[in-house]
């Protein structure tokens, strides 16, 4: 491999983000590792966002702009973009969230270094100019432990596709963390690089904002898409309730 930097695929869907998706975009034109593509899927939008993403790829070859002709919801959107992937290594980036700028250095030396399938990092909450705590996560997860702590934001996520293979969301609510519970479930384990990276934007328009929907999704995942029985369910949702309670009791 030499010292030839891996290129990294980074999946964007969009919808109706024009008010943020530029600075979204500067903080990837900004990584200190400057081998990626930025494969941006448009949801069909009705604001003004295809126009500035349109702009922006004609200026950067290194951003592929993909229009949608119908609205299908963020999990199809991710599909189209991770099936247009190139990278061996596919790095999530919701389009209102930023990258700090030595993020994909740090989290893909952190990776081949150990000879990780998956990482994730720590983040802040940011709205305006306020800037909220460092959230703590833990320093690994697996399958059964993801399952009772949705502790993976998921613009932190870069997984390595040579040990992962092919993956594939479901157009479901948290779809991405049902891709993180299919990854894991075949045996892999998730690990933290216990570095501030990243900042999520806290917005009303946020899918993830409405915390009832929030929780009305996790437990049809544990029912519906896990198969989970009402008994372990239940456990499971009661440790999911009590880490998010924890997560989110301060900005």
């Amino acid at each position: 491999m030499g010292n030839k930097l891996p290129l990294v695929s980074i999946i964007t869907p969009t919808f109706n983000c024009s008010q943020f998706v530029k600075q979204t975009i500067k903080s990837v034109q900004n990584q200190t590792h400057q081998n990626w593509e930025m494969i941006i899927v448009d949801d069909c939008s009705q604001d003004n966002t295809a126009n500035i993403l349109k702009a922006i790829a004609d200026n950067d070859e290194r951003i592929h702009f993909i229009q949608l002709t119908t609205n299908v919801g963020p999990a199809k959107a991710r599909n189209v973009a991770i099936q247009a992937a190139r990278g061996r290594f596919i790095a999530f980036l919701d389009s209102d969230d930023l990258w700090l700028p030595n993020k994909l250095e740090k989290q893909i030396h952190f990776m081949q270094s150990k000879g990780m399938a998956f990482s994730y990092t720590q983040y802040r909450r940011f709205s305006g100019s306020s800037l909220g705590h460092l959230v703590s996560i833990p320093n690994s997860l697996n399958y059964r432990q993801l399952l009772k702590n949705t502790a993976i934001a998921t613009s932190t996520v870069v997984i390595n596709r040579d040990f992962t293979g092919e993956v594939k969301t479901q157009n479901q609510g948290y779809d991405d963390f049902i891709l993180w519970l299919s990854i894991l479930k075949q045996g892999f384990t998730a690990f933290a690089l216990q570095e501030d990276l990243m900042r999520y934007r806290v917005s009303s328009n946020s899918v993830s904002s409405n915390r009832l929907r929030s929780i009305r999704w996790v437990w049809n995942i544990y029912r519906n898409v896990e198969k989970l029985n009402l008994l372990d369910s239940t456990w499971c949702f009661t440790n999911y309730a009590l880490n998010a309670s924890w997560k989110w009791k301060t900005f």
